[in-house]
């Protein structure tokens, strides 16, 4: 089975950056503690200054790692991940921060993570972040794409992005692997008439936006369309059941 096989399952729950209610997020281990506990894991990728692929949501350090506890890399403000190597990154901690539970773990790479839900068969939803301005535009897409054949594991991933060019050209270089829309706050188009036609254009299978969009109409249109809906962040199990209700596909879930 294959993600867009997964998306024909109803009720779907994606941990969103792992088991975050019990891990550090964008950890290994917020990956093992997803375990059993969802159907499909959603993590954020972006490069290091190397260009090495790394799991981090944050363009900079400062909120889930020990930087500040580094003096060598006080003058590295604003402590941007692309700002640093994959070896610099490997000198910070990335779970000291995490309540109730603090602990020790080291920088997750894209690489590790491919061959963790390649030993357990786990499907995965990489949301590629926004780097352009830092790294051209079909560099980023691509070292995620080369990771993924390295690992072999194309079948159990569905590509996303706030940063739409990106999913034009992961659908180019990559067309078996489908791919997801991104939007929050508000639809990228005025009509839904012209949000279906840019989804269309987009190649996506699926759109996936923030909990304050969601409505019956919106899941409706969607759905008629032929698209798969994921919702995000839905903490709350009576929320869930009522996007489920609503036709939602897929929410994502801290708690998951």
């Amino acid at each position: 089975m294959n993600f867009l096989e997964l998306y024909k399952n109803p009720h779907l729950i994606g941990a969103h950056r792992g088991a975050s209610c019990l891990a550090p997020e964008n950890t290994m281990d917020a990956l093992q503690k997803s375990l059993g506990h969802c159907d499909f894991i959603e993590i954020d990728v972006q490069l290091t200054r190397d260009a090495e692929a790394v799991v981090f949501h944050d363009d900079t350090l400062e909120r889930t790692t020990d930087i500040a506890k580094h003096p060598e890399f006080g003058s590295r403000k604003p402590f941007r991940v692309s700002d640093f190597t994959l070896e610099e990154l490997a000198a910070l901690d990335y779970g000291s921060w995490f309540e109730p539970n603090p602990h020790t773990e080291p920088v997750l790479t894209l690489y590790a993570t491919l061959n963790f839900i390649k030993k357990h068969h786990l499907y995965l939803n990489i949301e590629i972040k926004n780097m352009h301005g830092v790294f051209e535009d079909t560099q980023a897409v691509a070292k995620v794409l080369e990771m993924i054949e390295q690992t072999k594991t194309s079948h159990l991933i569905l590509l996303s992005s706030f940063y739409h060019p990106y999913l034009k050209i992961a659908k180019k270089l990559a067309p078996h692997i489908p791919t997801a829309a991104l939007t929050e706050d508000k639809h990228p188009c005025e009509t839904m008439e012209e949000l279906l036609e840019y989804l269309r254009y987009l190649q996506v299978c699926a759109y996936h936006f923030d909990l304050s969009l969601a409505d019956r109409y919106v899941v409706k249109e969607l759905k008629e369309a032929g698209f798969h809906v994921g919702v995000y962040t839905v903490n709350s199990p009576k929320k869930a059941n009522e996007l489920f209700f609503m036709g939602v596909d897929a929410i994502f879930s801290d708690d998951a």
